[in-house]
């Protein structure tokens, strides 16, 4: 018997004059007075309840549902499925006293829902051994409303957390994964699977209370080659093995879907889990240099391509490729390999090989513009067709970025190279009627179903006329 359906009969024994259409009706009229969006069915009995100068203030110690929370409810138990956990954070009250807070996300069949747990249950030795999936108990819990408006479970000195290895008709954590291509927006608290596609980083920020943070940016793809942007935030690359493979399987447990400035994104935080096929330690990579960029730090940002046609994006914290010019086939020993990215730091090592004929020249690569498909990284040689324009972008956060954009063709077609930021300072100097070698570009779905070419940080544009 579900919650509602207690306070419901504790209503009717109280007020047997009642009938339970007649509550149900009016569930309905309160809910439509106060707005949905601020009262459940549960919170609505409690104000008809009151109505009728009954009070349904006994605690209710009954085993629910996720599906049945509602803010103000305690010493609930219920039995769930752990979804993922974040890590203990100490804060400080306002009297300057510290405290612990832990969340975990916990799901059921058709639900799920978020877990505070407080203080010394916060650092309870038996929540470092939950996996996601693990079937637990919840005892004596209570429930207030979230920042959102949610219900959520509250674990404090007088609650209990208890795994049970009794059958469940909960599902497990493989059922519920979903393949990223039928996400939609607004989805939260997901399982999601793909396949890593390109570049993995991270990146450093000040968020809006002028704290520093950081986060882990992907992107993946499905079966058929679509692609989705992914962000963790509170993410660093200590998350991820230092070994990750071109088009390795991944699963993310605990992220949201929501629009961004390309079309949705996977939006996670420090408690999603990442599940992701790697090895130990990286393996030689042997490739040839075909350009190489050094940044405002004195960095070389180096594009390079192995015997099978993969390109590489190089990125030396070391200075080891000082060695190197553009053409030289080089034997690298990287400190980390995301798919095709490729770090060098002082535990690398690179030295130069003799010339290997296998390994493709940079001409021998380049792609006819015809032949650029979404997602791609490729090479051009083309022509200028329009002035090289530079404009100021408001993103949906208010940031105004750089971009600029120029109109290319080669002999089997046309296209827009854009780049953002930095980037568009390349474009800047570009000239109408230049023939134009473009390496390390990102080719991306653009306006009324069009392909456009992006300008990376490994990219070079050399003039050839």
């Amino acid at each position: 018997m579900s919650e509602i359906e207690n306070l419901m009969n504790k209503l009717l024994e109280q007020k047997p004059e009642l009938t339970k259409e007649e509550i149900e009706e009016q569930i309905k009229i309160k809910k439509e007075k106060i707005g949905a969006g601020y009262l459940t069915d549960q919170g609505a009995i409690f104000l008809i309840a009151s109505d009728y100068g009954v009070t349904l203030s006994e605690p209710l110690k009954v085993e629910m549902g996720l599906k049945d929370l509602y803010s103000g409810a305690k010493e609930i138990s219920l039995e769930t499925r752990v979804l993922n956990l974040s890590p203990a954070k100490q804060f400080s009250r306002k009297d300057g006293s510290p405290f612990y807070l832990r969340t975990m996300t916990v799901y059921d069949e058709n639900s799920t829902a978020s877990v505070k747990l407080w203080d010394e249950k916060a650092n309870l030795p038996s929540l470092e051994n939950l996996k996601p999936g693990d079937l637990i108990k919840i005892i004596k819990a209570y429930v207030k409303s979230d920042l959102d408006g949610s219900p959520t479970i509250n674990i404090g000195s007088g609650s209990n957390i208890e795994t049970t290895d009794s059958q469940s008709e909960i599902p497990t954590i493989d059922t519920i994964t979903k393949d990223i291509s039928g996400l939609q927006e607004g989805q939260k608290d997901l399982v999601i699977s793909g396949m890593i596609d390109g570049v993995i980083s991270g990146m450093e920020f000040t968020n809006s209370r002028g704290m520093p943070g950081k986060a882990l940016r992907m992107r993946l793809k499905d079966k058929d080659g679509n692609g989705i942007r992914v962000v963790l935030w509170g993410k660093d690359e200590s998350s991820i093995p230092n070994m990750i493979s071109q088009s390795a399987k991944v699963r993310l447990l605990g992220v949201r879907v929501k629009s961004g400035n390309q079309g949705l994104e996977i939006h996670g935080n420090d408690a999603t889990i990442i599940e992701i096929e790697g090895g130990k330690e990286p393996e030689p990579v042997i490739a040839r240099v075909l350009s190489i960029t050094p940044t405002e730090k004195g960095n070389n940002m180096i594009l390079a391509v192995d015997n099978k046609k993969n390109l590489y994006n190089i990125s030396d914290f070391s200075n080891s490729t000082s060695i190197c010019v553009e053409g030289d086939v080089i034997e690298c020993m990287p400190s980390k390999i995301y798919g095709n990215s490729i770090t060098l730091d002082d535990n690398s090592f690179v030295r130069k090989l003799d010339n290997d004929d296998s390994i493709p020249l940079l001409s021998q690569i380049r792609t006819k513009i015809n032949d650029v498909k979404v997602d791609g990284s490729y090479c051009i040689e083309a022509i200028i067709l329009k002035v090289p324009e530079r404009r100021e972008v408001q993103t949906k956060s208010g940031e105004s970025i750089s971009l600029s954009e120029m109109f290319v063709e080669d002999d089997t077609g046309q296209i827009w190279v854009k780049g953002w930021r930095n980037q568009a300072r390349l474009i800047d100097k570009c000239e109408l009627g230049e023939i134009v070698s473009i390496t390390g570009l990102n080719a991306k779905p653009g306006l009324e179903g069009r392909i456009e070419l992006f300008i990376s940080a490994f990219s070079k544009i050399t003039k050839k006329n």
